[in-house]
């Protein structure tokens, strides 16, 4: 066991595996000497050198791409696409690797991951959660991982997929301390969700900084009578249903969280997929609890109204329990 920050364990998964595999090489923009946006590749370049830690230009879809050419090549590459907004840029790629296996009558994978980062934290703008546009992609999986010790686990995982996956990195979390991390070969296929606190009254469900903010609000409803159970996606697609489905059936209630705005957010498929497979365990309608339909603000001040906060999540968990039968 290792103490790790989130960007130091993912830098470590990638190490890991690049040493087990010589297949498998990192693309992106500043990546090599200068270490990577938040210091997402550090070290790699001075111990693989720039045959497989290599500096692209300012083209995104040029980088995506040749990702693509050389997964259908047999090498497996890791692409650093920096921030999730220009996800926009690359959305062609994606559509064609995901489709690559059905197109090519299950002849051809496409091993490669995207790293992204995102979210509201102490770094100012590339806030914005664009993860959702990728779940509608056939062929693609989306992985947001909350700690450390995930982090380095789907992150290895996410590289031996067969698969094109989108890897969704939280900036609030990157430096926000360290935690025990086994650095070890990971277990297959990619962990999907968990339960991250047992409870009995409410299901609070999130990924990334909603899933540390729904922790804090369960220990803030426990002094109100409240025992809040909260499970941590981890895997946005494939979405594993079954822990959700049977904290549900427990506890009557489900509240679902997400930094990403409400329309259009992959949680709308969630509370779909609950509403028709656990509605005679609902005591009460499916919640949701998002970012409102506006750009992600820069200022502090906003930011701080703009997203749930532990405050906000009481209060929506409050009200599920007014509108209970």
């Amino acid at each position: 066991m290792t103490r790790l920050t989130f960007q130091q364990a993912t830098v470590a998964a990638i190490r890991d595996e690049m040493r087990a595999d010589p297949g498998v090489f990192v693309m992106g923009e500043d990546i090599g000497r200068f270490g990577g946006p938040l210091r997402s590749t550090a070290g790699l370049y001075e111990e693989f050198g720039e045959a497989r830690v290599i500096d692209m230009p300012m083209s995104e879809g040029t980088i995506a791409g040749l990702a693509v050419g050389a997964a259908m090549q047999g090498k497996r590459p890791v692409v650093d696409l920096m921030f999730g907004e220009f996800l926009a840029l690359v959305m062609q790629q994606f559509l064609d690797a995901g489709a690559m296996h059905y197109y090519s009558g299950g002849t051809q994978r496409v091993p490669m991951v995207v790293r992204a980062k995102f979210g509201v934290g102490p770094f100012h703008g590339h806030a914005y959660d664009h993860h959702s546009w990728l779940v509608g992609v056939p062929g693609v999986k989306v992985m947001i991982p909350s700690n450390a010790a995930d982090a380095y686990a789907m992150l290895r995982a996410a590289i031996r997929d067969p698969n094109p996956v989108l890897f969704m990195e939280h900036m609030a979390l990157y430096h926000a301390g360290k935690a025990e991390v086994r650095e070890e070969a990971p277990a297959t296929p990619i962990p999907g969700s968990r339960v991250a606190r047992q409870g009995a009254d409410v299901t609070l469900v999130g990924s990334a900084l909603m899933l540390k903010r729904a922790l804090r609000a369960a220990d803030a409803l426990e002094k109100q009578g409240i025992s809040a159970e909260v499970i941590d996606l981890r895997s946005i697609y494939p979405l594993d249903l079954d822990p959700i489905l049977k904290s549900v059936a427990k506890t009557g209630r489900v509240l679902l969280l997400s930094e990403a705005i409400g329309r259009g957010a992959s949680i709308n498929d969630l509370a779909a997929q609950l509403a028709e497979r656990a509605f005679d365990d609902l005591k009460a309608p499916v919640m949701r609890l998002t970012a409102p339909d506006v750009p992600t603000p820069f200022a502090r001040e906003l930011e701080a109204a703009y997203l749930p906060d532990e405050t906000r999540i009481c209060a929506a968990a409050m009200q599920l329990f007014g509108n209970s039968s």
